[in-house]
């Protein structure tokens, strides 16, 4: 099975640079038109040099179709004008990558509100506006693919990073109610978790690791994810050539009869409660219920 785009219509967020970039370039080298969403700035979110045009230069030069635009995804009017404009010159709109982002790491004690703010304001809400902006027309054409990016500190923490953990761990909450009201007409969410060599990890991770993360090397995962045959609701880690999925699980845990419904019952059996075997993973909120009340 050949994964192809050919007359799909992708917008990309933060393509100017790293795995935004990659991302482009493939879609496009398989045939979507593509637009390169990147407001160019530093890796904190303030002023920098803008790389989209030359990342729509690339594709153009390799005999694909690509516009670029430099808006920036926490302003609402500036993304749903982009999506008016990718509508206007090619119809529609198949595919939202939700790659824009920023680094404002410190440990809690020093982290500003305000630094707090600014993360979950690029990643979460900037992926919210993006997406609301393109959801009604992907209703309308009964057609869409939708890719988050989550992150391993979103999934299972790092030290310095509370703010940027909280907003991608958004995400995937984000993701899986997205991927109910979705289906029914046939817009497929997921997430990807990447690990990779980019100015985001530049300083984070040792060089000899740098080397075998490049972004390339979680491209498969995020175009099989944004495909024709996408699953839903579905979380990849991908990187360095290893793909894997992330679940939000829930374990049996214990039912206690009225007499025991004390905070010592819950730290007298809380390792049972957290025992994993037997653990399942909710399909839904109602799933979750379901296994409660029949348990009870």
């Amino acid at each position: 099975m050949t994964i192809g785009f050919e007359g799909r219509v992708a917008v990309v967020t933060g393509a100017g640079n790293g795995l935004g970039r990659a991302y482009a370039l493939e879609l496009a080298r398989r045939g979507a038109k593509v637009v390169v969403n990147d407001l160019g700035g530093a890796r904190d979110g303030s002023a920098g040099q803008n790389n989209a045009e030359i990342v729509v230069d690339e594709i153009r030069n390799a005999g694909g179709e690509a516009i670029f635009n430099t808006g920036s995804v926490t302003d609402e009017e500036a993304m749903n004008a982009m999506i008016a404009e990718t509508r206007a010159m090619w119809g529609r709109v198949d595919i939202l990558i939700n790659n824009a982002g920023i680094l404002r790491d410190k440990s809690f004690a020093k982290m500003t509100i305000a630094d707090f703010r600014q993360i979950v304001d690029v990643h979460l809400m900037g992926a919210a506006i993006c997406t609301k902006a393109v959801w009604d027309l992907m209703r309308e054409q009964n057609y869409g693919r939708i890719l988050m990016t989550t992150s391993a500190t979103g999934l299972y923490g790092n030290f310095g990073q509370a703010n940027y953990g909280a907003a991608k761990l958004g995400l995937v909450g984000f993701m899986n109610s997205l991927g109910i009201e979705g289906q029914k007409s046939n817009i497929h969410v997921n997430t990807i978790a990447p690990a990779a060599a980019t100015r985001m990890t530049e300083d984070i991770l040792p060089p000899e690791v740098l080397a075998k993360l490049g972004p390339e090397t979680v491209v498969p995962a995020a175009l099989y994810l944004v495909s024709e045959d996408a699953p839903n609701r579905a979380t990849i880690a991908a990187g360095g050539g290893g793909f894997e999925r992330a679940h939000i699980t829930l374990t049996r845990g214990i039912i206690v009869g009225d007499g025991e419904l004390t905070p010592e019952i819950v730290g007298e059996r809380f390792e049972t409660i957290s025992s994993r075997d037997g653990e399942i993973v909710p399909d839904n909120v109602g799933a979750q219920s379901a296994m409660v009340f029949g348990q009870i």
